[in-house]
């Protein structure tokens, strides 16, 4: 099979494409047929060598672990998936390939009227925002600022706070306050004089922050709090020496969860937003849109 693969770790012309024995599943596992998979912030930072502390990895390596595919074998034990079924979550193995290996609790059925670049959009970004959301004990009545609101994470994590009753002040660049708006975020550009700008939107405080966007802004969020109380962040690794939570793993990955979820995108009462799709082949353009953040919605490979 086909898949992008790197043997060292560098920048993103370290990627390439290679060949690679279809892999089996095993126990509780079944094969997916990829047809999405998610480009996400992580990947870069394990391609970079940035991560090797916390997230050991062998190489050679493929990258990813977040798809969307037609399940083809189905390994022993497994109940309620079979070839043939259309399905969404997280993989076992590397994602930026033909075929991925993933436990068949981490997946859930796709919704039809849910397309294959939409569909890859909801694991990764609607698990940390469950995760987040939780961490913080966001409410109803809580006024909730989070950084990187236009994000993959971001989009859905300001409209799971909404539903809970939260006030949502969502930072992003200028191209992307009317898109936050649409969301039910109270949206507002990031960068100097961020304190202000939100002091004036919420006189009373923020009560919790989520930083999705890892660009810097935790300093200003401990001065909008007051403490390190109720902060949280998933991008940004100087987080341990300002002494906020980093929130970033270990993921649920509840097929169960995901598949409500995927309902609700498939109704139209959840946004997803595709920022940009590319085949597998160019996946190291890919990440580079990714490693240089501040977009909108999510970077997606499609595998033919």
């Amino acid at each position: 099979m086909k898949a992008i693969a790197f043997d060292h770790f560098g920048g993103t012309d370290v990627l390439h494409e290679t060949d690679l024995d279809i892999p089996q599943p095993g126990p509780g596992q079944v094969r997916v047929r990829v047809r999405a998979v998610g480009v996400n912030p992580v990947d870069g930072k394990i391609r970079s060598g940035a991560l090797t502390a916390i997230f050991p990895v062998p190489l050679p390596a493929v990258p990813g672990g977040e798809i969307a595919g037609v399940v083809d074998a189905v390994g022993e034990g497994v109940d309620g998936l079979k070839a043939g079924d259309e399905v969404l979550g997280w993989s076992d193995t590397g994602a930026y390939a033909e075929y991925a290996l993933a436990d068949a609790t981490a997946l859930a059925p796709k919704p039809a009227a849910l397309d294959w670049t939409h569909a890859v959009t909801l694991p990764v970004a609607s698990d940390a925002a469950d995760r987040v959301l939780d961490l913080l004990h966001v409410g109803a009545g809580d006024t909730l600022l989070i950084h990187g609101a236009a994000g993959a994470v971001g989009t859905v994590t300001v409209q799971l706070a909404v539903a809970r009753g939260a006030r949502v002040i969502g930072t992003a660049g200028p191209a992307n306050q009317e898109y936050l708006t649409a969301l039910g975020a109270t949206a507002t550009t990031y960068g100097e004089g961020l304190v202000e700008r939100v002091r004036a939107l919420a006189p009373e405080g923020v009560d919790a922050v989520y930083d999705a966007a890892g660009k810097g802004a935790l300093e200003d969020s401990i001065t909008l709090r007051g403490s390190t109380d109720r902060i949280v962040t998933t991008a940004d690794f100087r987080a341990a020496e300002l002494g906020v939570v980093f929130a970033e793993g270990p993921q649920r990955r509840s097929g169960a969860r995901l598949a409500e979820l995927a309902e609700l995108a498939a109704a139209g009462e959840l946004t997803t937003t595709v920022g940009a799709v590319f085949p597998l082949a160019r996946a190291a353009e890919a990440q580079r849109v990714s490693d240089a953040g501040h977009g909108r919605g999510k970077l997606v490979l499609t595998v033919a």
